[in-house]
């Protein structure tokens, strides 16, 4: 199995103030360092242990690349070190090393070649590898008359034909269609429910949180927090929004959980329930209940629009579903300061059994980034259970019928 060990990772460049300095210090021996290290990344430290998977996030900028560039070798560090332990594949810019006058069977012993396959491992594989990647008749024509989502499909197939101990993937695949990204990530998941150490960079929250054991966020070329993919990704959301005047941070709670607010203010959250019928609040719904979600708000400040929303997520942090005051007409214009408002919303809860928790902001447009009075994950949790419907799998009831015509 494979392990994955980052050590005081470090990438800095060089930086002449003109051509002429960076020629004098090659040519006059001795001479006075004439550069200033521009550091892109310093003081990167993790591991990911044997059969782990291990996302990392962040906006473009941070390090993410040359991260990767580094562990992957294609890239000296300038301090630290990386060891890898057992066979790595690495999937970054899928199908640039391809020649785009040989055939993608060509190009596939190739690859194959320089993953330390044998020239008859490859052809034992080929049939997999061409089943896999879906290209039919392409396979035999050059690449140079590819689709970039063709040379994805190939390079993937290739790359993957053989479960690795280390698979590492940058976001080389969203560039694929929708169909072949499914089938990926698939493959993906097989690969570590079977014990492959997975390193993956994505912006996708759903695939972070639906693969991942745990998640990394890197800004400004370090590493701003490590932990959970739902506390990471909660903050990464948090961090994205309009930042002027702007707090994150984050508390525990009772159950061990980081929940993070954010926001600049002018609202405060001061109560959330879940009621039934009964106007009693609840913390365990039956599968098709009706309920009120209630929001009990305090202004501290004159504001010129507010707009409150709610998000279901589930037990992994994935969206459920969510809405908001302006997608349901009804948002508040020229709200006073010391103003105490509560907003009932009313939905049926026809989700599947288990765990949800729901998310609740504040902001002032339609959305909350560019206008984050305050946003609360873990505002409420709550469990779902089937007292009286037939059983279902899924996140969602939808009250199916059936009909049999003879």
């Amino acid at each position: 199995m494979g392990k994955i060990t980052v050590n005081n990772l470090g990438k800095a460049y060089k930086q002449y103030p003109s051509r002429w300095g960076r020629l004098a210090e090659w040519l006059i021996p001795g001479s006075k360092s004439r550069h200033r290290l521009n550091w892109v990344m310093q003081d990167v430290s993790f591991t990911v242990n044997p059969g782990e998977a291990v996302g990392i996030i962040g906006i473009n900028g941070a390090g993410k690349s040359t991260l990767l560039k580094m562990i992957t070798g294609t890239t000296q560090p300038t301090s630290g070190f990386v060891k890898l332990e057992g066979r790595v594949a690495a999937l970054l810019e899928l199908g640039m090393g391809f020649h785009p006058d040989f055939t993608g069977r060509q190009n596939a012993y190739m690859a194959g070649q320089l993953l330390g396959y044998s020239v008859e491992h490859i052809s034992r594989l080929m049939p997999e590898i061409e089943a896999f990647a879906e290209i039919g008749d392409y396979i035999d024509q050059p690449v140079r008359v590819y689709s970039s989502g063709m040379q994805v499909r190939l390079a993937f197939s290739v790359a993957t034909a053989i479960r690795p101990d280390i698979l590492i993937v940058d976001e080389a695949l969203s560039v694929g269609d929708a169909y072949f990204q499914h089938k990926s990530f698939d493959r993906i998941r097989e690969f570590s429910k079977q014990g492959t150490t997975l390193l993956i960079v994505s912006h996708d929250k759903q695939a972070i949180q639906s693969i991942c054991d745990r998640a990394i966020l890197l800004s400004q070329g370090r590493v701003a927090m490590e932990g959970e993919p739902e506390a990471v990704m909660d903050y990464y959301n948090a961090l994205l929004a309009d930042k002027e005047g702007a707090s994150v941070h984050q508390v525990m709670t009772d159950d061990g959980k980081f929940q993070t607010i954010s926001g600049t203010g002018e609202v405060e959250i001061e109560d959330v329930q879940l009621l039934n019928a009964d106007n009693e609040s609840i913390e365990l719904v039956k599968v098709g209940e009706d309920v009120r979600l209630r929001v009990s708000l305090y202004v501290k400040e004159d504001i010129e629009s507010l707009v409150i929303g709610y998000l279901i997520k589930d037990r992994l942090g994935q969206p459920v579903f969510g809405t908001n005051t302006s997608n349901l007409h009804h948002p508040l214009e020229h709200v006073k300061k010391d103003s105490r408002l509560q907003f009932d919303f009313r939905f049926s809860a026809n989700i599947g059994e288990g765990s949800y928790s729901i998310a609740v902001a504040g902001h002032r447009g339609a959305v909350h980034v560019g206008g984050n009075y305050v946003w609360k994950d873990l505002a409420l949790v709550f469990n779902v259970i089937n007292f009286d419907k037939s059983s279902f799998v899924g996140v969602a009831w939808m009250n199916a019928k059936v009909e049999c015509h003879v």
